[in-house]
């Protein structure tokens, strides 16, 4: 048995630490491994298979720290990746580990924000092609209608350090005059979108004050925590140390550091992995 058995979190990039930030918070107590996969960021643009190999490498080498549980905060990547990776690699590769995405916990309880029965969805262009969040959504709340907007250039903003500066309100407003142009009866926008709570200030600037912002950050860890009481086999797994490693795939771990150290609001000292 590894003497370290840390929950793994995985995101394209920096994204993945606004999940982080809220299960790390109500889950202060596990050990946590976070990976971004800078050095092949963003996602959103790349075909399902890519999606799939980058995310699969990715996972495993999570594995290969110790992880017997990952969790793919990037909705891409649980768009076009998971389902294969939960229902043939895992399979092979180790039947015990398991990966969980960030869109099925989400979709079970968005339907309960909404007056009017109508939300917009907003995200990468892989997961608005995927369909995934129309598909999930109509399980849980088929009385919900769904609009969906891709917002392609948020993430390379993001990214690239620019949210916050005057030219990003140019690409924000077109996203979201886009998406309320579809109906004016949306009255919850879900940031299906790791990255996008960094923008949620300037998204909110440009929303009618009747219409809520949902990021998915607290969802996916209340998701967690429930999960972990229902598999008490894996919890069980679970080393409780309270310590957190960050890896990133981008030699240039200074630079990693000063922007995720934003998107997770403490300090973060990372460790360089290389990918093949």
């Amino acid at each position: 048995m590894l003497l370290n058995q840390p929950i793994g979190v995985f995101d394209s990039g920096y994204g993945g630490l606004t999940v982080f930030k809220s299960i790390s918070k109500l889950l202060p107590q596990y050990d946590y491994v976070y990976l971004g996969d800078n050095s092949r960021a963003p996602y959103g643009n790349r075909s399902f298979k890519t999606i799939h190999e980058y995310t699969w490498e990715c996972v495993q080498q999570m594995f290969g720290l110790g992880c017997p549980l990952v969790i793919l905060a990037c909705n891409t990547a649980s768009a076009k990746a998971l389902r294969t990776i939960q229902q043939k690699d895992l399979k092979t590769a180790d039947p015990t580990k398991r990966v969980l995405g960030v869109i099925r916990p989400t979709a079970e309880v968005i339907g309960n924000y909404s007056q009017t029965k109508q939300i917009g969805v907003l995200g990468t262009k892989g997961t608005i092609q995927s369909g995934s969040y129309l598909l999930e959504i109509g399980k849980f709340f088929p009385d919900v209608k769904v609009y969906q907007q891709a917002c392609p250039l948020w993430v390379p903003l993001i990214e690239n350090g620019e949210y916050d500066k005057p030219g990003a309100d140019y690409f924000v407003k077109q996203y979201l005059d886009q998406i309320l142009a579809q109906s004016p009866d949306i009255d919850t926008l879900l940031l299906a979108c790791t990255h996008y709570p960094v923008l949620q200030q300037k998204i909110k600037a440009y929303l009618p004050q009747n219409i809520q912002v949902v990021s998915q950050g607290d969802i996916v860890a209340q998701s967690l925590v429930n999960y972990l009481q229902r598999h008490p086999e894996m919890e069980q797994r679970l080393t409780k140390n309270g310590n957190q490693q960050f890896f990133t795939t981008t030699d240039d771990t200074a630079d990693f550091d000063h922007h995720a150290s934003i998107f997770y609001s403490e300090p973060v000292k990372s460790t360089y992995v290389q990918m093949k």
